[in-house]
């Protein structure tokens, strides 16, 4: 700033400018009007559209998923313009609870909806979405679900786990600062009136397939190419791709796509290891992420992976994807019955996070991820140990533990080797 003063001997214009901010007492390097009015609207543009926010990391758009713990793993919520595939558990149990979750999301924040199934109706699909819980019911009911689930051993403080203390908590309970994401009751259905009230679309493919077709051998399954023409039109027609300038307000279009690539669909990838339209789904998924690449728009798809024999398929799946979260659920296993996991309903992987504006993607802290489906809530948690196997496992099963304890990856039990167990 000291180099104004002599630049104000001259006769030029920039010696009246440093003049008049000598004068004044303001510097004279100051941001120009316009620029600092067009960053101003880019921004409010961003934060205009309910149920959104720039990411802090990246200043991608994101919408949540309608879990708050899933959207703190994923980077603080889904990426607009991006495909979440949700890998199905054996039974299918759990994951249509994700898919619902989404769904209704998008419902409390006005959003426009897409939903695909093959399998349930749309409209049938809707009236199962969970009830919202908001304002002060939400930490009413989620105190009482925490309190009933407390049990004696829960309150003595782990003495033996003491190193689980100096890791970052998940966002468990519902925080007052952050109304980004919802929280729901499974046990009961969303108001008729909220779901009347939203803007909805539905495909179920049985009623878009007419029995006489002619197809091409090179083609896609009709099932697909019919889904991808119906989503080209929603986000076309009704300005998702931002080509309506008349459109008075902008908003998010959800997609959620149930069981795609099962035998429904007309594919037959879960059939034969071989088979001979093997590149149908991997087109499909191509030319879907192609759609939501330019268009407000995001995509959740569960899809039943554990009947893809081909595993080279489900990399080419996992490669198409952006984000791909796994549920394992211990139903029929021998985990159900391990006291490892006696708190714990199954396991949560995720398998991938995208790179968006970024060399390499947000990789989480947290390896060793276990969901439980409660009276009223689904939440997730981080995978802890028995504090104490003497007291709480018998001394024959202390060997099963042990060797369980080396399958969680590189959290915990990774300091239990051989017959040991939780030799910290």
């Amino acid at each position: 700033m000291a180099a104004v003063g002599p630049c104000g001997t001259g006769t030029g214009s920039t010696g009246s400018v440093a003049a008049a901010a000598s004068k004044n007492n303001v510097t004279s390097f100051q941001r120009r009007g316009p620029r600092a009015s067009s960053s101003d609207s880019g921004g409010s543009r961003l934060v205009s559209i309910a149920g959104t926010r720039p990411s802090v990391r990246n200043g991608q758009l994101l919408v949540s998923t309608g879990l708050p713990a899933l959207d703190q793993l994923l980077g603080g919520g889904l990426a607009v313009g991006t495909v979440l595939l949700i890998e199905e558990d054996k039974y299918n149990i759990y994951s249509p609870l994700l898919f619902k979750y989404f769904l209704a999301e998008g419902i409390i924040n006005g959003h426009n909806l897409l939903v695909a199934s093959a399998k349930e109706d749309p409209e049938k699909i809707l009236q199962e979405l969970p009830a919202p819980l908001l304002d002060d019911n939400c930490k009413k009911e989620f105190d009482e679900e925490i309190y009933n689930d407390k049990t004696p051993e829960s309150n003595i403080k782990m003495k033996i786990a003491w190193r689980y203390q100096l890791l970052p908590k998940m966002e468990a309970g519902p925080v007052s600062s952050s109304r980004f994401g919802h929280y729901y009751d499974v046990s009961k259905k969303m108001p008729q009136e909220l779901i009347e009230a939203s803007n909805w679309h539905g495909f179920f493919l049985p009623e878009k397939i007419s029995s006489t077709l002619n197809i091409e051998p090179c083609s896609l399954t009709h099932g697909y190419i019919k889904l991808l023409q119906f989503i080209q039109k929603i986000i076309y027609e009704e300005g998702f791709d931002g080509s309506n300038p008349q459109k008075k307000q902008k908003n998010i279009l959800r997609i959620g796509i149930q069981n795609l690539g099962s035998p429904l669909w007309g594919d037959d990838i879960c059939c034969t290891e071989n088979c001979d339209n093997s590149h149908n789904l991997t087109k499909f998924l191509y030319i879907l992420r192609g759609l939501l690449r330019t268009s407000l728009s995001a995509c959740i798809i569960t899809m039943p992976t554990h009947l893809i024999q081909n595993k080279a398929i489900i990399a080419r799946i996992t490669n198409l994807s952006d984000t791909v979260v796994h549920l394992e659920s211990f139903i029929g296993s021998e985990r159900e019955t391990n006291p490892l996991y006696k708190d714990y309903h199954g396991l949560i992987h995720i398998r991938q996070i995208p790179r968006l504006n970024n060399l390499i993607c947000d990789v989480s802290d947290v390896k060793d991820l276990a969901f439980k489906l409660k009276r009223k809530l689904f939440t997730i948690e981080r995978l802890h140990l028995p504090p104490d196997l003497s007291d709480t496992v018998s001394r024959s099963s202390k060997q099963d533990v042990a060797e369980s304890a080396t399958l969680l990856g590189p959290g915990c039990g990774m300091m239990a080797g051989g017959k040991k167990h939780l030799d910290f």
